[in-house]
């Protein structure tokens, strides 16, 4: 299992956009991609799961990755995280 920690810094918080970046992400791997903050809990390969977590700018929240392909999906979700500044 591959964790990813991050902090939301689009000042929109997540919404349709950066969700989808994550989503469409998420898709290309076979493993089991789940987001999780406080008590909430979503899958990374539906968009309405990611933007049903309602979270805003600051919020920290979690990427778990279990699967064959993990390691490639750590690397591909942290880049896009990164690189789509959400």
């Amino acid at each position: 299992m591959k964790t990813i920690k991050h902090i939301v810094k689009d000042p929109n918080g997540i919404h349709a956009r950066p969700a989808g970046v994550l989503v469409n992400t998420a898709k290309k791997f076979s493993s089991d991609i789940t987001i999780h903050s406080d008590d909430k809990k979503g899958d990374c390969k539906r968009i309405f799961s990611v933007m049903g977590m309602s979270l805003k700018c600051g919020d920290s929240f979690r990427i778990e990755i279990v699967g064959d392909d993990e390691d490639a999906a750590e690397y591909a979700i942290k880049e896009a995280l990164t690189s789509s500044g959400i």
